[in-house]
């Protein structure tokens, strides 16, 4: 996770604003614990990790303000895409879209038709590309200064 904040977003960020995305970005256990996050492997290596919610929570860490674990109603509520991270030695090799295609998949089995997302800027041509659309952009103003940040959808039923 550290690698792929740091490394992933330049060119995308200002350094102040990679920073500033630290305050935001980071595991939540709460998937864990609910069995909705995924890693992909490369030999022993960690290559990426991912995951969906059904909790109320759109984005951050363990340690981000904000959170709230009510549980999503899938009849009304969009499931959540949540901390996604790919190594840096490990990108353009279809780990996000794994981590997607998983996520979606449990997502609808469990009876979500559509998913939404809290992307980073260096994230959303992977989205794109997956079928997302950006329904709003916005910033994060937790940390020292604002970072971008699109929230954006899927249907998938």
């Amino acid at each position: 996770m550290e690698r792929s904040i740091a490394e992933l977003q330049r060119g995308f960020l200002t350094p102040e604003e990679i920073e500033s995305s630290r305050v935001a970005m980071g595991l939540d256990l709460t998937l864990i614990d609910d069995g909705t996050y995924f890693c992909v492997m490369e030999g022993d290596a960690l290559a990426g990790c991912g995951g969906w919610s059904r909790r109320a929570t759109l984005y951050g860490g363990d340690h981000s303000a904000g959170r709230d674990s009510r549980l999503l109603d899938p009849e009304k509520e969009r499931a959540r895409i949540r901390a996604m991270y790919t190594h840096p030695d490990h990108t353009r090799k279809g780990v996000g879209r794994m981590i997607l295609d998983a996520s979606e998949n449990a997502a609808r089995a469990e009876g979500f038709r559509e998913l939404e997302m809290a992307a980073t800027m260096s994230g959303k041509p992977l989205y794109f590309a997956c079928g997302y659309t950006v329904e709003s952009e916005w910033f994060d103003t937790h940390g020292a200064v604002p970072v971008p940040l699109a929230t954006m959808t899927k249907r998938i039923a």
